[in-house]
């Protein structure tokens, strides 16, 4: 019973984060080039069309394997270092005056950790029964 209940959890939590990176991640990107392509520009994102290109296909195929359990160790330990990219880049709250803006970039960031963490976690366990198999 217990090992039911742990792989029906597993499943959750896949399906929340992977949709995570699928839905406003990496669709939301794809639907909003231009926008998001300006947004890392203005956060000086080096490469810039290289890195959103680069962060799309990631965030695409990574949260699928998440999802679905398929290689998700590697995938959710890819997802990691991205969402610490990100956090660098783009939650910067060290190079901002205390404002609204400090203030939200920085619980994003704090956020981001706690993402990051769920992502290494996974990285480190099994997809549970309810997966493709590695």
């Amino acid at each position: 019973m217990i090992k039911k209940t742990e792989d029906v959890i597993l499943l959750f939590g896949r399906l929340i984060i992977g949709l995570y990176f699928l839905l406003p991640g990496a669709i939301a990107k794809m639907f909003n080039y231009d926008f998001t392509y300006s947004y890392m520009s203005d956060h000086e994102v080096p490469f810039t069309h290289i890195a959103l290109v680069l962060t799309i296909i990631i965030q695409f195929i990574c949260s699928i394997g998440v999802i679905i359990g398929w290689h998700s160790k590697i995938s959710a330990f890819l997802l990691a270092l991205l969402t610490i990219i990100i956090n660098y880049y783009m939650h910067d709250f060290w190079n901002m005056d205390p404002s609204i803006q400090f203030d939200h970039e920085l619980q994003n960031f704090v956020k981001n950790l706690g993402i990051i963490a769920g992502l290494l976690i996974l990285s480190a366990s099994s997809p549970g029964k309810y997966s493709v198999r590695n």
